[in-house]
């Protein structure tokens, strides 16, 4: 499919809150500014979300401040120990008083409430996330002081309108962050060496329609001693203007096509847990994946509903570059999802 890049910095939204262009970009081109947004203030949605991950553990921090609810999540899973903890506050009616950055570049994100306390920092050449929560597993506190380096040149950059005037997705993530630091559960103490460990960013701004099902994949690390990762995704929103499935090699972004994901059993009936497989239409991206862990949750209250399978687990199989220089990976740790939310 032909797919549109911005190249030239301008303004997100015209004068009637729509998309002024339709596309995507490989630097935080376009311009967000929550002011010019013109759809319900109940419909803004604004989040960052950071992964850290490697071989052992993978932590997972949220600031968001969907208008009518905030909420603040930490997700720690053992990939050794075979355990899970997640635990998500949540505040009402911030209606942005969050105060999260307009862009990605600046800024900092903070939150917190009885017990807790969230903190990402966006210094120069830096980012640095502080996480606090008591009785985060049992009695134990949680700490954690995470300092990502080596921000690659590009990253994917996506605006996607949604069928209804003034909604929209705007959104970057940021893959083959080097990670370092350390998180501590009472006694237990999990050390980040930038030499195996990685992040991603998820950073969204928008206006979303009440009913969502998103697929998500997404994985960074070395290959041959040079960073790699990817970041594939559809489910929502008009796409015909371009999709947000790219490949990273040593800091340059590689544009793929349609990436579909086929993942075991049908809607509502799904084997989460068997291998699933990647192919594009491209040809580009031809992978298999095998779970390790399953991060599942399910909150309904009310018209308000969120039913989320993350799906831990290793990629195999060939991605290619633009150039057509072939990346094999076998057992490239990452994440796939299925998240259906009523919000």
């Amino acid at each position: 499919m032909e797919q549109h890049e911005i190249t030239r910095a301008g303004p997100l939204l015209d004068d009637q809150g729509n998309l002024r262009e339709t596309g995507y970009a490989r630097r935080m081109l376009p311009v967000y500014d929550r002011n010019d947004v013109k759809g319900h203030t109940m419909r803004i949605k604004e989040w960052d979300y950071y992964l850290v991950m490697n071989g052992q553990f993978a932590l997972a921090l949220t600031i968001a401040d969907n208008s009518y609810m905030g909420l603040d999540s930490i997700s720690l899973l053992d990939f050794w120990e075979n355990t899970q903890v997640t635990k998500s506050p949540m505040r009402l009616l911030p209606m942005g008083n969050t105060g999260m950055p307009s862009s990605s570049l600046e800024g900092d994100s903070a939150s917190g409430g009885r017990g807790y306390s969230l903190l990402f920092r966006r210094e120069e050449d830096q980012r640095q996330l502080y996480a606090h929560m008591e009785h985060f597993d049992g009695r134990d506190a949680l700490d954690a002081h995470i300092i990502l380096t080596h921000e690659p040149e590009e990253s994917m950059v996506i605006c996607t309108p949604f069928d209804k005037p003034g909604h929209f997705y705007f959104n970057q993530k940021i893959n083959c962050l080097r990670a370092s630091g350390k998180v501590t559960v009472g006694e237990r103490e999990y050390m980040l060496d930038p030499s195996d460990t990685f992040a991603v960013l998820d950073w969204g701004r928008g206006v979303w329609t009440y009913h969502n099902t998103w697929y998500w994949a997404s994985a960074s690390g070395l290959v041959d001693g040079v960073t790699f990762g990817f970041n594939l995704g559809y489910g929502f929103g008009n796409t015909s203007a371009a999709t947000e499935n790219m490949l990273f090699y040593n800091g340059k972004a590689h544009k793929l096509s349609k990436v579909r994901f086929r993942i075991p059993g049908r809607r509502r009936k799904r084997r989460y847990m068997e291998q699933w497989e990647f192919t594009s239409d491209d040809g580009r991206f031809e992978m298999r994946f095998d779970p390790v862990m399953d991060r599942s949750a399910c909150t309904s209250v009310g018209v308000i509903k969120s039913d989320q399978h993350q799906i831990f687990g290793k990629f195999t199989g060939l991605a290619l570059l633009d150039d057509g220089t072939e990346i094999f990976i076998k057992d490239f740790l990452g994440f796939a999802e299925e998240v259906e939310n009523k919000w």
